[in-house]
């Protein structure tokens, strides 16, 4: 029993006498305080601890799970049966031969673009910049239809040569095409993270080396480059991996020359209406493509940022002297080649009631426009794929947003893991994706639905919310939250109320580019497509293969004018509001 008394003299004073009459001095203030916050320590890691544990329990489901049902799948002694077949060994040499070529020319075109747009004295760069992207801005698959108009037999090119009494016939199919595409479609990631290295490189060190006697071709050859290895290995690793998992290229440009790749090969076990259960062979083929993957993250992981060279925002410019002409017009000359004409030949092709039909004002229609756009396999490939990737927009915004409020603004254990499984997906090929879903897929009764594509979407793209949100805000200090926190406010709420209001517009934006490059996205919903489930990259190549040339042309004229449109608008936007 425990009674309190208070004195009749002095301050007032509280004492508490416990049950065998000793008496003890009341809790003083500080202790209280204490008390008090560890109060708010147990309902701040209640707070935090249930938004860490929710987003793990979604990336347990959005990532382990198929992975992991994959490598199961994949070690069986039935599934490894397939690489004794001489198919797969045949495919698996052309998968790495033509990845790791693209990505050796996309690496060296990007250097060469970095160094002449970033730091030489070449007029109208900024108009430059933009347009050696375009092929970035482009589906691969519609990229080689477009070169397939280029370059076919009845060609602009092939005729123009026959008019000049020249009868070469070129052709864009075989292995040498699938390489030449591959790195035409890669070259601008390589460009990008290039020129993102380059930006770190400190201006002085240049200057020292010029100031010493050295001339342009020396300092760039001694100084620069040598600074510049780390960002062009890591250009060379993405680009290889984003290679190694194309589908469009190598089916549309490989397969008319028996020239087989990985990715080419699965499609053919998932189409082939021989083969009872392609999923063992088709799982050892995704496990393979996994470990690739797998390593090429981990090398990168290795290699060194540059980041402590510092920002290098003023480094020093190259004049070029007498090259500089010739620079110009070597550069307008691949803007014009490899950016505009094949989109030209596209759009000719689209425009043109069949293949073959001179180029004139009178032949141009729109019937193959209005025709493909108002089919009924397109309208509905245009439905799904709206539904699809405004779904996994929402989804990947959120989620996303999530991840990247607790890696920037929480200090916690498991940070490192989370954002080793929240950005892993995006180095992944787009089949090892696939065919984790297809194999989880009747476990959880979602095969042949929608719901499979709309998990293989969130699960490949919610690293793009994630980027998008992650440099922005962890720019921005954290003295709003700790105001917040100071005003009673918990960590969880002040995370909420000042941190993710700030961050939205980075995770719109984020969304948005997640829009865009789900809707026009084929590697993932081909091999996943089911009746009901056709989405417009797969009605494109469906086209295309059935030999409705126009239809399909007019299709990916359409697609890729919105993607140019779309994404191009969302840059600028970002930009605007970075620089606000």
């Amino acid at each position: 029993m425990t009674t309190h008394s208070i004195a009749a003299t002095g301050p007032a004073t509280e004492t508490r006498t416990d049950a065998d009459g000793s008496s003890a001095p009341p809790p003083s203030a500080q202790q209280a305080s204490n008390a008090g916050a560890k109060r708010r320590r147990v309902q701040e890691r209640d707070g935090l601890g249930a938004l860490r544990t929710g987003v793990w329990v979604v990336l347990a489901f959005l990532v382990g799970l198929p992975l992991v049902a994959l490598a199961l799948q994949g070690i069986q002694p039935e599934s490894r049966q397939v690489f004794g077949d001489r198919a797969v060994a045949e495919a698996a040499l052309n998968s790495v031969a033509s990845a790791t070529g693209s990505a050796l020319l996309a690496t060296l075109a990007g250097a060469f673009l970095a160094v002449v747009l970033e730091r030489s004295n070449i007029p109208g760069r900024g108009a430059l910049r933009w347009l050696v992207l375009l092929p970035f801005l482009i589906p691969p698959f519609i990229g080689a239809m477009a070169w397939m108009a280029l370059l076919g037999a009845n060609g602009p090119v092939n005729k123009m040569l026959a008019s000049l009494g020249v009868d070469a016939q070129l052709s864009i199919f075989g292995g040498w095409g699938v390489v030449f595409l591959l790195a035409v479609h890669s070259y601008p990631m390589a460009y990008l993270v290039i020129a993102a290295a380059m930006r770190r490189i400190p201006g002085n060190l240049e200057e020292a080396a010029r100031i010493s006697g050295a001339g342009t071709a020396r300092v760039l050859g001694t100084v620069t480059l040598p600074l510049l290895g780390p960002g062009l290995l890591a250009a060379f690793v993405l680009t290889l991996v984003a290679n190694l998992s194309d589908f469009g290229i190598p089916a549309l440009i490989g397969l008319p020359e028996r020239y087989t790749t990985l990715t080419t090969l699965v499609y053919r076990y998932l189409a082939s209406s021989t083969t009872s259960n392609p999923l063992p062979a088709v799982s050892a083929i995704g496990l393979l493509l996994l470990v690739l993957a797998v390593l090429a993250v981990l090398a990168q992981r290795k290699l060194p940022s540059g980041s402590q060279l510092g920002s290098g925002g003023t480094g020093m410019k190259l004049e070029l002297g007498a090259a500089r002409i010739p620079v110009l017009v070597l550069l307008w000359l691949w803007v014009g080649i490899i950016c505009l004409v094949p989109l030209l030949a596209l759009a000719s092709q689209a425009l043109l009631p069949a293949p073959g039909v001179p180029l004139t004002l009178e032949n141009l229609t729109m019937e193959n426009i209005i025709r493909a756009a108002t089919s009924p396999n397109a309208v509905s490939g245009m439905g799904n794929s709206l539904l699809l990737a405004g779904g996994a927009a929402v989804c990947c915004t959120v989620l996303g947003l999530g991840i990247a409020l607790l890696l920037t603004r929480g200090k916690h254990r498991s940070n490192g893991a989370l954002d080793v499984v929240a950005t892993l997906p995006q180095a992944l090929p787009g089949l090892v994706i696939a065919v984790g879903w297809l194999l989880i897929a009747p476990m959880l009764g979602i095969f042949n639905t929608s719901w499979v594509i709309l998990g293989a979407y969130v699960m490949a793209f919610m690293a793009l919310v994630v980027q998008s949100v992650r440099a922005p805000l962890a720019s921005v200090s954290s003295t709003l939250e700790e105001a917040a926190r100071t005003a009673g406010a918990s960590p969880l709420r002040a995370l909420l109320d000042v941190s993710a209001r700030l961050a939205v517009p980075a995770a719109l934006t984020g969304g948005v580019v997640v829009l865009l490059t789900a809707v026009r996205e084929l590697t993932i919903s081909i091999l996943l497509v089911a009746p009901g489930t056709q989405t417009l990259g797969v009605s494109i190549f469906n086209l295309q293969q059935s030999g409705d040339y126009g239809g399909a042309s007019a299709l990916a004229l359409l697609v890729a004018l919105a993607g140019i449109l779309g994404l191009s608008a969302t840059a600028a936007l970002a930009n605007r509001r970075v620089d606000t």
